[in-house]
């Protein structure tokens, strides 16, 4: 029978968030590359929340603009709020949060990759990955759609979503679709069986959404963006994105609304057990709140436009799986939603996906050489978090066929490592979601130095251009010669800065100080010290042309002096915790040979196959006496060898 057999370099299963990064950096690093989807009108699809970024998620959009991804890009063409977030807080957990309009985000996205060169976008389903074995392990060699074609090629990136064998759930009702009503993919997870991978069942969902039409928005309160927007690219104008915003609105749940879920639990699929997936911890569903959270008189709603083109609007923070009547009747005792109309009810999706921990960190599964997996398909949930591993895997999908080393990111240099590492080294029993307190090292890992800290890798990679990376080396000169002037820049205790320091409520000088040595008082900042301050202007001029240095320049001066002794405290932890990590455990290693080492680490270290000491340091159930093991037992083998 005649079939249609084509090759290329890399097959992209899944053009959602992750899909989109995957394709978008192969294609960019020069291979022939083809993103599949069931529904291109799905390419980079929002079916739940209309936003990008938030807490610690808005660290990962940067990290993935600094290492050449599109994410932050497009929300800052299609954004329409943002505000960073935290701004109270030290600059270690400010974070960039942006309201999407849903439909130019996907216009937008889809437009970048029908565009790119080297990349086909195919609408199609694929039911099945082909392999061969390759001495001890499995090898990719293409893929085949439901219609029989096949595609050869040299490495396959799983970013199937929450698609597989998905099923919505809405009280009693159950359709068998993906997100928004769209085909599930029914055919491949027989396929990743039979070839030895473990698939679990996972759990999500999404609030209705109303017409606006029907909102009293006098009931809530009024939530502006940020009078001086930020983008998330360090490529995009800073001017570029100053521009009218639409206001979001606030209001709450009641007692009533309580009431009415609880009178209604033996209905909702949840409480039913007519859901088999475990759903996410940190958003859970309406339901959940009022039963885990009893004495909470309230929960907070968030109202927010979907777009500018439409009326629809997204109720935050009252996902839901009850049924439709419920939900209405619980909906309109809500201050403000008294009278209003469901565009779309909220419903719970359950999905297949995979245990992480049979990826290496670079996304590639340990077992099958070629195959790389990113987003909700490994266990995580968010857009950003799916954004981030989609990038890593084709990346590193495309270092595999040029045949160089993989980009792998740590815990000490960036939130994507953060994010990696817990999915590959944690049994995680449900979706995974990013925050900042997961991060031991997050003064370090600050949104607003992802730059510095990461476009040097995305040049090395490929995905910067050197237009951009002299960019950063000009930042960086910036940067450390204002620090330098600073510190070597001295003021007396004249009359003329005593005033200024009592006029801002500071403590007079008894010897002169250093202006660096102003800065850290925190009543004092950069901004503040202009007035006492002579050199500023003429230092600006010499070093970069104008009279005043650039904001994100002065951004990361003010936070280098102020958090001087803090930052150097968390490198000294980092040096000690890399000293781990470059301890690297041979692949082939058989841990009972290790003499002294528990039952359980001994089982949990066969189960991982940690790459390094510092990752087996992370396992749950191998001790610190385990690793002290470790370290001896692998000390012994090197100098045998």
């Amino acid at each position: 029978m005649p079939e249609i057999r084509e090759q290329v370099d890399v097959c992209i299963v899944g053009a959602g968030h992750a899909g989109c990064e995957a394709a978008l950096a192969c294609a960019r690093l020069g291979l022939e590359t083809v993103i599949f989807t069931v529904s291109v009108d799905s390419i980079a699809l929002m079916p739940c929340n209309p936003n990008i970024g938030g807490s610690s998620k808005g660290h990962l959009v940067r990290e993935i603009d600094a290492l050449g991804g599109e994410m932050g890009k497009n929300i800052d063409k299609t954004f329409i709020q943002s505000k960073m977030l935290n701004i109270s807080k030290g600059p270690a957990v400010h974070s960039l949060r942006a309201q999407a309009d849903k439909a130019d985000y996907t216009r937008e996205m889809r437009k970048i990759l029908e565009n790119q060169d080297h990349l086909t976008i195919k609408q199609a389903e694929i039911c099945e990955i082909l392999w061969e074995n390759d001495n001890d392990k499995k090898k990719i060699t293409g893929v085949k759609t439901y219609t029989g074609a096949i595609y050869e090629c040299k490495a396959i990136v799983l970013c199937t979503g929450t698609y597989l064998k998905a099923r919505c759930l809405c009280g009693e009702a159950i359709t068998y679709t993906g997100p928004n009503g769209l085909q599930a993919a029914n055919f491949l997870t027989d396929s990743l069986k039979s070839m030895g991978i473990e698939i679990r069942r996972f759990k999500t969902g999404t609030p209705a959404r109303m017409d606006k039409r029907s909102i009293d928005f006098t009931k809530m309160e009024e939530q502006f963006g940020d009078e001086r927007v930020v983008p998330f690219s360090f490529s995009t104008d800073p001017e570029s994105v100053q521009k009218e915003q639409v206001s979001c609105w606030l209001t709450y749940t009641n007692e009533r609304t309580h009431e009415i879920i609880r009178g209604n639990l033996d209905r909702s699929p949840i409480y039913a057990g007519i859901i088999e997936g475990t759903g996410p911890r940190y958003c859970p569903s309406i339901e959940d709140k009022v039963v885990k959270f009893a004495d909470k008189e309230r929960h907070q709603v968030f109202i927010e436009p979907e777009g500018i083109h439409t009326n629809e609007m997204y109720v935050g923070g009252m996902s839901s799986s009850l049924p439709e009547d419920v939900q209405l009747a619980m909906y309109r005792t809500v201050p403000g939603l008294e009278n209003c109309k469901i565009v779309r009810n909220a419903y719970a999706i359950e999905y297949d996906c995979i245990n992480a921990r049979e990826l290496y960190p670079s996304l590639e599964f340990k077992n099958i050489r070629g195959l790389f997996s990113a987003g909700q398909f490994n266990g995580s949930s968010g857009y950003e978090e799916a954004a981030a591993q989609g990038l890593i895997a084709g990346i590193n999908a495309s270092m595999s066929i040029l045949g160089k080393d993989p980009l792998i990111l740590d815990r000490s240099e960036s939130y994507i490592g953060v994010l990696i590492d817990d999915l590959v080294t944690k049994d995680n029993r449900e979706p995974y979601r990013m925050m900042t307190s997961r991060a031991e090292y997050r003064l370090l890992l600050r949104q607003d130095n992802a730059d510095l800290r990461l476009r040097k890798k995305g040049y090395e990679v490929g995905l910067i251009t050197e237009e951009e990376y002299q960019a950063l080396l000009k930042k960086e000169v910036l940067i450390k010669n204002e620090i330098e002037r600073l510190k070597n820049t001295t003021v007396g205790a004249n009359k003329n800065v005593q005033a200024f320091l009592e006029a801002q409520g500071s403590t007079a000088l008894k010897t002169a100080a250093s202006l660096a040595e102003l800065i850290c008082r925190p009543e004092l900042g950069y901004a503040a010290l202009s007035e006492i301050d002579s050199e500023r202007e003429s230092f600006a001029l010499q070093i970069c042309g104008k009279e005043k240095l650039p904001a994100d320049v002065i951004e990361q001066v003010e936070i280098e002096i102020k958090y001087e002794g803090y930052i150097i405290r968390q490198l000294r932890q980092v040096e000690q915790y890399k000293k781990m990590e470059k301890k690297m455990i041979p692949e082939d290693l058989d841990y009972d040979e290790v003499p002294s080492l528990r039952l359980e680490a001994r089982q949990k270290l066969k189960m991982f196959r940690p790459i390094s000491v510092g990752q087996a340091s992370r396992i749950s159930g191998v001790s610190p006496a385990d690793i002290s093991v470790m370290l001896v037992f692998l000390e012994q083998h090197t100098k045998k060898k």
